[in-house]
């Protein structure tokens, strides 16, 4: 394997630590990072000590109240200089994510645009940072509202996006005037460190306080640290409901603010309408992508019984063409799970089809052979099971699709509707009336309802998150910024009297 992206990234034979700003924190005790592509060690990565924890909190504090003064715009400049390093390195750290998480290297590639993209997003949004003007019901009274930075926001992100989700937040909390502490997963630590190293040079050549992009290195304790910290303002959280569900109680317990992005369970439902072609490409990237390690995987296809047996046959032909392999080749399709933990839980999930009964016109399992050495190759397979299953109200972090039948639209949402997550769906239909039903506060319950494109796929351009056990918290675009910030509304009389609101009397003798 030609590793020449970490000589690029400055991480050959990565031994490291954590980091407020350039400041470099060395552990004696590491996070090994093993590839799921072939099983090699990568580089190994310092464990974040409490006391190094504290002191890399209390740098990045000192750090943000001089990140506030300067102007927004010129944060927002600071943080399109941060997109251009990113497109510098876009092919080295698109194949680090690939490595080191498994995705294709289309996907990798896809991965870091979307920080570029996220990154001038923010440019742009550090000019617009708008308040409202209110009229006052007093004379000579003015009311308005403005926006102030939280302080210190801390991301704990997942190993199925490494690097973009961090971008989301990070981009946006920084035109806003924080700064960032950040726990990458465990499972993908280098992606962290690569981001760390890029960030730092760009703040470094400004002159500014470069402990506003901080990294510690863990696994659940060191989320439990910066959840339970009241110094972060703000815990933005993405991963299993599980691990949502203890952050947001921690969060809370101390009245601070969370932003949690979850698991999804997606659904795409098929009408009679429906262009098949489009739907095929739609479906089968949907399902496969990132190997279904993506909260917006397609996990269930709800298919008109018309249309049924002809869609089903399409994708086994379809799924009979797949690739999987080495996902740094061209061509591939499909890569690893992130690890063997993943390979069980997909054997788990199948084991439990079998026990409700349903059957398999594409069958799954675990390849082996020379090309498969590291054991977490799987195959993508397909599942007709019934909609009310257990295992189907449940979210598999693998390549399963169900695949499920109907007669009428309302049975066909309401099926949709009817588990726990509400992250990302989709209706494939070119009925006006289905679409706009669809889209109506009668038919998908979800933070994400397309039509006619598949559930994954997020333009950064629009909120991203879901409601229900997603967790329902917003990332990215639209008016998300405002997560990021505290909102604050301010009375100026410029009278020679002091008349109260809603007309009440109040004199002194």
């Amino acid at each position: 394997m030609d590793l020449q992206f970490l000589d690029a990234l400055g991480l050959r034979n990565a031994t490291s630590g954590s980091w407020s700003g350039s400041r470099h924190y060395p552990s004696e005790t590491g996070i090994p990072s093993h590839s799921p592509v072939d099983g090699a060690l990568i580089g190994q990565v310092g464990l974040t000590t409490h006391e190094q924890y504290d002191e890399i909190v209390r740098r990045a504090l000192e750090a943000q109240k001089q990140w506030q003064a300067i102007p927004a715009p010129a944060r927002g400049e600071i943080v399109r200089q941060f997109g251009d390093a990113l497109r510098e390195k876009k092919e080295a750290l698109g194949r680090l994510v690939s490595y080191e998480m498994g995705k294709s290297f289309q996907e990798g590639l896809g991965e870091v645009q979307e920080m570029i993209d996220i990154c001038y997003f923010a440019t742009g949004l550090s000019r617009q940072l708008y308040g409202l003007s209110m009229h006052s019901e007093r004379p000579r009274h003015r009311m308005y509202e403005q926006w102030h930075p939280l302080g210190l926001v801390g991301v704990i992100s997942a190993f199925n996006f490494p690097v973009a989700v961090w971008s989301w937040n990070a981009a946006i909390a920084w035109v806003c005037g924080n700064a960032v502490l950040w726990k990458p997963s465990e499972k993908t630590p280098l992606c962290g460190v690569a981001c760390q190293l890029i960030a730092q040079e760009v703040l470094e050549a400004n002159g500014v306080p470069n402990g506003i992009s901080s990294l510690v290195n863990g696994g659940r304790q060191t989320g439990e640290w910066l959840s339970s910290d009241p110094r972060v303002a703000l815990v933005s959280a993405t991963g299993s409901v599980r691990m949502g569900k203890a952050v947001g109680a921690a969060v809370a317990a101390r009245l601070g603010k969370s932003l949690l992005e979850l698991g999804g369970n997606n659904a795409i439902i098929v009408c009679p309408s429906a262009d098949l072609n489009i739907v095929l490409n739609a479906v089968v990237f949907g399902a496969v992508g990132t190997a279904g390690q993506r909260c917006t995987t397609t996990r269930r296809l709800i298919v008109h019984e018309q249309l049924f047996d002809k869609l089903r046959d399409m994708l086994v032909n379809a799924y009979g063409q797949l690739r999987i392999g080495n996902p740094l080749e061209p061509g591939i399709h499909m890569g690893p799970l992130i690890d063997r933990i993943a390979v069980d839980n997909y054997l788990r999930a199948i084991a439990d089809i079998e026990a409700s009964g349903g059957r398999f016109p594409v069958p799954g399992g675990v390849l082996t052979g020379p090309d498969y050495s590291s054991g977490c190759y799987v195959r993508p397979c397909i599942a007709e099971v019934a909609h009310d299953s257990a295992i189907v109200h449940s979210e598999t972090f693998a390549p399963i699709l169900y695949l499920i039948p109907y007669r009428e639209l309302q049975e066909a949402v309401a099926i949709q509707n009817e588990v726990p997550q509400g992250l990302s769906s989709s209706i494939m239909t070119n009925d006006l009336r289905e679409a706009e039903y669809f889209l109506s506060h009668s038919g998908s319950d979800c933070g994400i309802a397309n039509v006619n494109i598949g559930t994954s796929g997020a333009e950064i351009g629009g909120a991203f998150g879901g409601e229900k056990e997603t967790g329902g918290g917003r990332e990215s675009g639209s008016d998300a910024w405002k997560t990021y910030m505290r909102r604050q509304t301010n009375t100026i009389n410029y009278s020679t009297e002091l008349p109260l609101a809603q007309g009440i009397r109040f004199k002194l003798d």
